[in-house]
């Protein structure tokens, strides 16, 4: 069995507590931190995730907006909403829930949102920032597999990590930043050659390409931390990329899902809420 089942929850609970400090010093300078979020059509995963970050901007005293457009919505009526939500000064950061619809042009649209309220970091831009090392909002989910590995003290420095997945989403970004902490990262993806010998020999791996339960036993080895971002639907239930049954008693640590990287993105999602807030607010010069 795993010796360390990487539950979200103690991670959440420590942030929470820091992250609601900082709302009251807000709230007593007159500013609200506020929460814009972009859904084009209604994508179960997206809609779990919306509640879910409603839930918790509530429970800390962020407010929130749901911008929902159709499935059908045309490239002209998205770039309209996105500059609505740039010029609305009550609206701190925003989140765009992609991938879009393939009838939309993605990358365009990611690179209208003002680099400021880009808390998700969706645009070239804040990209470039990333591959720069400049101060900036990472990805709330590549941030996330961060906190989880820096909380429960697994050692980035000197370590082989392999990310499973390639997406802007996650995938490069979360590798960018593990190379930044100085671990030695191999991507791999749909075309890697013998892909279960190489994710045996690492010591972290990161599962990010949004297939149920796509990984068994054959791609992990003992000792090894196993972070899983994906989140699916099977047979009516959330799952995540790798087969926890059949996973967890291998492995030395392993994320479960429901109750791992998720909320923990989420919640990473309203601190970078909080902390454009606090730079419209004056309290923090900078993203750094």
């Amino acid at each position: 069995m795993a010796e360390i089942i990487m539950k979200a929850k103690p991670v959440v609970d420590e942030l929470v507590e820091h992250i609601e400090a900082r709302i009251d010093a807000l709230h007593k300078k007159g500013f609200s931190p506020k929460l814009g979020i972009l859904r084009v059509g209604a994508r179960e995963d997206d809609l779990s995730y919306e509640r879910m970050a409603l839930r918790r901007a509530e429970a800390m005293g962020i407010e929130a907006e749901v911008f929902e457009m159709p499935e059908d919505v045309t490239q002209e009526q998205m770039f309209e909403k996105i500059a609505q939500i740039n010029a609305d000064d009550s609206i701190h950061g925003c989140l765009m829930f992609r991938p879009l619809p393939p009838h939309l042009e993605e990358q365009p649209l990611c690179d209208a949102l003002l680099r400021g309220k880009d808390i998700d970091a969706n645009s070239r831009e804040s990209l470039a920032d990333i591959y720069g090392d400049i101060p900036c909002f990472c990805p709330s989910t590549a941030e996330a597999c961060i906190r989880l590995l820096n909380f429960y003290k697994i050692p980035i420095a000197g370590k082989k990590v392999v990310v499973v997945g390639r997406s802007l989403v996650i995938g490069k970004p979360v590798a960018m930043m593990l190379l930044r902490r100085n671990a030695t990262v191999t991507m791999c993806h749909s075309r890697t050659e013998d892909l279960p010998a190489t994710m045996r020999a690492a010591d972290i791996v990161i599962c990010a390409t949004g297939r149920a339960k796509a990984y068994g036993p054959e791609c992990f080895a003992p000792g090894q931390t196993v972070i899983d971002v994906g989140i699916n639907f099977a047979d009516g239930k959330m799952c995540g990329d790798v087969d926890f049954d059949a996973v967890e008693p291998i492995v030395h640590a392993i994320t479960p899902v429901p109750g791992g990287t998720g909320s923990v993105t989420t919640n990473t999602t309203l601190e970078h809420v909080v902390v454009a807030a606090e730079i419209a607010a004056g309290i923090r010069p900078s993203m750094n």
